[in-house]
């Protein structure tokens, strides 16, 4: 898992932890609960920890690799990396201790982009003011409608040198969102057998106050039952904007 990656906007993945459990209609049909139960029965040792049926399932128990944590010290050339692609890195069974050492890690290696993506922005806004937060530290809440931007306003308060939102999947409209101090949105459909439809108005209407508020787009995939089933084209063109570190050190210094 801590190596090359088929996600459209990121280069690698890194799990430090892996496990989670959902907590908004965004989770229903995690892919990473799906592929965990079946790594689970391959063996693989990350994935031995049950989490609560009700929540969680079968190799997604939240679980710590502290023999992960100097990954990104061994690759040599310069990566993006997407940090816990199956987990959250700040989920409450996390440490705090062990979020630090995974910071630690980051800081460590520059020459590496880390894009760190949560659905606990109350978590992360708390611990932010404790965390070094240098240049190339990408941070991201997932915001699947409007009735989870409160996690936008939370991000907003964060110090990183890039914001982003991952509108994926999409399960609504984000009309009434403010991207004011947002540099990145990633957008989607859903995929896998139980994919919920996206409408195209909602994307395009992401994509127009993007546009707009001078914030990149990135379009992932229209969805369904497999990721590439419905493409990436929208409107005649594909979207892989990426974001530039827009904060300086001494504007983030003094970022609230």
């Amino acid at each position: 898992m801590a190596d090359r990656s088929a996600i459209e906007w990121t280069g690698a993945t890194w799990n430090p932890t892996t496990g989670c459990d959902r907590i908004s209609q965004g989770c229903d049909n995690c892919y990473a609960l799906s592929l965990a139960k079946r790594l689970k029965a391959m063996g693989s040792l990350k994935y031995q920890t049950d989490g609560d049926p009700q929540t969680s399932g079968p190799g997604f128990g939240v679980a710590i690799h502290e023999d992960t944590l100097d990954t990104p010290l061994r690759w040599r050339e310069p990566r993006i990396v997407f940090v816990n692609s199956m987990s959250d890195l700040f989920h409450a069974r996390v440490p705090t201790s062990f979020v630090a050492r995974v910071f630690a890690t980051m800081v460590a290696t520059p020459q590496h982009t880390y894009q760190v993506l949560t659905k606990r922005a109350t978590r992360l806004a708390r611990l932010a003011p404790d965390l070094p937060w240098p240049t190339n530290v990408w941070m991201g809440v997932s915001v699947e409608d409007e009735s989870q931007a409160r996690r936008i306003e939370h991000l907003r308060n964060v110090p990183a040198a890039v914001r982003f939102i991952s509108a994926e999947p999409l399960l609504g409209p984000l009309d009434k969102i403010d991207f004011t101090g947002i540099d990145w949105v990633i957008g989607g459909g859903e995929s896998g057998p139980r994919a919920r439809p996206m409408n195209p108005e909602w994307i395009r209407s992401i994509r127009d106050s993007c546009i707009d508020a001078k914030v990149a787009f990135f379009f992932k995939q229209w969805g369904g039952r497999s990721p590439k089933a419905g493409g990436r084209v929208l409107d005649g063109q594909t979207w892989d904007q990426m974001p530039d570190n827009r904060r300086s050190a001494d504007s983030l210094a003094t970022a609230t």
